[in-house]
């Protein structure tokens, strides 16, 4: 799939939900089937490390295997449809300024960055860590108890990864920019969680990790 640049008509004054996560925070919400949710990359080539589940059923989420595999396609971008484990559409993307977003990644943990960097790194804050923190403190009864066993492949918004011929993933410089967006229609009732990547070492992100905005729209 080539980007696919899409501009988006909706106006932040009329979003019910308009909220800022700062570098390295995590964050929660639930976005009600129809409802638009857009992730805004404040300063340019920030990761924003993603996972959806089905705010009926956590076992339900996004699923990065069925996504790629029935769209045939590794990246992501306008009309690209994240698919659940259950082989349900999740949510459409329906406006992109980026042009790309990474599948394949995943999320910066304490071995991996021992692994890619060294091991004096293992320490520092990552975005399973994120996850975990932000798992703990949810409020929402039935997604209360999930754990380490649920968190899965993510989608790096936002984050460059090109695979090479010889099919190993490079993490290159980001090409997103500041005010670029994503924007998707939720198919099904979703709970988001968010690690927005306080990753230090990944020029992915310029090696500056810095906030994102967060929107919702009621569905019109």
């Amino acid at each position: 799939m080539s980007q696919m640049l899409t501009e988006s008509p909706l106006d932040p004054r009329s979003a019910v939900l308009d909220q800022v996560c700062d570098a390295g925070d995590p964050w929660m919400a639930e976005v009600k089937k129809g409802q638009i949710f857009r992730i805004l990359d404040l300063e340019g080539n920030q990761a924003v490390d993603t996972l959806f589940y089905s705010a009926a059923d956590p076992e339900e989420r996004y699923s990065a295997v069925d996504t790629i595999a029935r769209q045939r396609q590794l990246y992501l971008t306008t009309g690209s449809v994240l698919y659940s484990n259950e082989g349900r559409p999740m949510l459409t993307i329906t406006a992109d300024t980026c042009g790309r977003h990474d599948t394949l990644g995943g999320a910066c943990a304490a071995e991996s960055n021992t692994v890619r960097y060294a091991l004096e790194k293992r320490p520092m804050h990552s975005c399973r860590d994120s996850f975990m923190h932000a798992l703990n403190h949810c409020g929402c009864a039935t997604h209360r108890h999930m754990s380490k066993r649920d968190i899965t492949a993510n989608i790096n918004f936002f984050m460059n990864v090109p695979v090479t011929a010889d099919g190993h993933l490079k993490f290159d410089d980001g090409i997103s920019g500041a005010g670029k967006y994503v924007e998707m229609r939720a198919e099904m009732d979703v709970v988001v969680l968010i690690s927005n990547c306080p990753q230090l070492n990944n020029p992915c992100n310029a090696y500056n990790p810095t906030p994102v905005r967060l929107l919702v729209w009621d569905a019109v």
